[in-house]
């Protein structure tokens, strides 16, 4: 049962990172949050989840 967990953890890390990493943040910003979610996993996702960079930046 923990094996599972820890790999949907690790999946949830990743998809979060993934996402920091093609979003339309800056590049400090996108070290700065995926630093966060990587030394504070779970804390750092659900943060990531409420206040993360969203998406690609739109153009107007």
């Amino acid at each position: 049962m923990e094996f599972i967990l820890g790999l949907i953890h690790l999946a949830l890390v990743i998809y979060a990172v993934y996402n920091i990493v093609t979003s339309g943040a800056s590049t400090g910003a996108k070290v700065l949050w995926a630093l966060f979610v990587l030394i504070f996993p779970v804390v750092g996702f659900i943060v990531w989840l409420i206040a993360g960079p969203r998406g690609s930046a739109a153009t107007a």
